[in-house]
């Protein structure tokens, strides 16, 4: 068992005197494998149960995709305890609130209460993971619910495929290049015996973290956890073997349609290293470099001095194995996409061959800094925090030390990171068009 007791720190930033209080907690292991992490809080009578299973959607078989992202609905049917349909009902009429959300890395679930119903959320959260009710009847139920939301959140949306579209031509073998949320005939084709062994594959206590924060006894909740989640049998370890991308060295130019949009949209897109790697901390700055608030660089010359543009973004989407780091553009009036992708470049290049200012530069870390009090001003943000840091990054500690990778972050480090991945020959250049461009073709 660690415990980590950590002093106040203060983080003073532009314009804003914030103070982060460093976080303080306990992880141990149980002996079925769970990885426990406690965090107490006594200020407010709220606590957050919530366990982060290391399942996501590229784990999955070709022909069987999407199902990390039904489990995330079908694992609130029901178990041997809770009755059909019941589990929300439970929750609000004890004072709580929950939800559950599905990546590519990772599935999370979580239950906010108050205090004194820390039990509640800490049984309920052991019943999805030993008793789980997996019924042709749940799966079929839950299988539209999902083609309900791919309809809503994709198919219908505006620019709702466009991720998609970027990541099938950015990713040939690795699974990021099907969607998160799968295709439906995947689902529909699947067997409730398959789903029965995902579930025994994936949801075991030594493929999961469980995290509790706020207002709790640490003795009285080592016994509550003890109690319940103790008991469930440990699972097979858990082991990937996820294929390796060729490094693309030729630009890719690719087209994708969408019949819920008028206006078309140009991608950037370019394949980055993992999460744990310092340069994606890089990224993240690039991208508030480029397009985060008005006086940003993209911002400011696309959508205000040139009026090209309409909106204009650049993101760094974090995942375990491989990031995506696109800058996304809507043209206005006459402006083409060649003249958008031409003026994007024209500030990356700026970025791969000269040092941004000094001023530019403490901008970013003051975003940083705020970034970081934020993320943890919150019982809830917290386990989240807790959870993926153990999980996904492999050390709980960087609640409290993140901050310090952005501190350590030069402008000579931004230049070399941009001249290593964000060159014209590493990308996918996706012209996304309104449908009925595609007769025209």
């Amino acid at each position: 068992m660690i415990n980590k007791i950590k002093l106040t720190a203060c983080a003073l930033i532009l314009g804003v005197s914030g103070i982060a209080q460093e976080v303080e907690f306990t992880e141990y292991d149980l002996d079925n494998g769970l990885h426990v992490i406690l965090h107490q809080d006594n200020t407010a009578p709220v606590v957050t149960t919530s366990v982060m299973y290391h399942v996501g959607g590229k784990d999955r078989q070709d022909g069987r995709t999407g199902f990390a992202h039904f489990f995330e609905h079908l694992l609130f049917e029901g178990t041997e305890n809770i009755p059909n349909g019941k589990w929300f009902e439970i929750v609000s009429s004890n004072g709580g609130t929950n939800n559950a959300n599905t990546s590519n890395d990772r599935t999370y679930y979580y239950e906010i209460f108050p205090s004194n119903n820390l039990e509640l959320g800490l049984w309920m959260e052991s019943e999805r993971m030993m008793h789980p009710i997996i019924k042709q009847k749940g799966v079929d139920t839950q299988n539209e619910v999902v083609k309900e939301e791919r309809r809503l959140s994709y198919d219908n949306r505006p620019y709702g495929n466009l991720l998609q579209a970027v990541s099938s031509n950015l990713f040939e073998k690795h699974p990021y290049k099907d969607p998160n949320v799968g295709y439906m005939e995947d689902l529909d084709a699947a067997t409730l015996e398959e789903f029965k062994n995902y579930f025994d594959k994936y949801y075991a206590p030594n493929n999961a973290v469980l995290v509790v924060a706020g207002d709790i006894d640490i003795s009285k909740t080592k016994k509550m956890i003890q109690d319940y989640f103790g008991p469930i049998p440990k699972g097979n370890p858990v082991v990937r073997d996820m294929p390796k991308e060729t490094p693309i060295t030729t630009e890719i130019k690719a087209t994708a349609y969408d019949a819920n949009i008028q206006l078309p949209a140009t991608v950037l897109g370019y394949r980055t290293p993992s999460f744990t790697d310092k340069d994606s901390y890089v990224l993240n700055m690039i991208s508030d470099y480029l397009s985060n608030g008005n006086s940003s660089k993209l911002y400011k010359k696309l959508v205000d001095d040139k009026k090209e543009a309409l909106a204009v973004q650049a993101f760094n989407l974090e995942q375990e194995d491989y990031g995506m780091y696109l800058i996304f553009a809507i043209p206005q009036g006459d402006t083409s996409l060649e003249t958008l992708n031409s003026d994007m470049e024209e500030e990356i290049a700026k970025i791969r061959t000269d040092l941004i200012s000094e001023k530019d530069f403490q901008k970013l870390q003051n975003k940083a800094e705020n970034n970081y009090v934020n993320s943890n001003s919150s019982v809830a943000g917290i386990a989240n925090s807790l959870a993926s840091n153990y999980l996904l990054y492999g050390n709980t500690e960087l609640i409290n030390e993140e901050i310090n990778i952005y501190r350590s972050i030069t402008r000579e480090d931004i230049k070399r990171v941009a001249k290593e991945y964000l060159n014209p020959n590493q990308r996918v250049v996706l012209e996304y068009l309104p449908k009925a461009e595609e007769a025209k073709q």
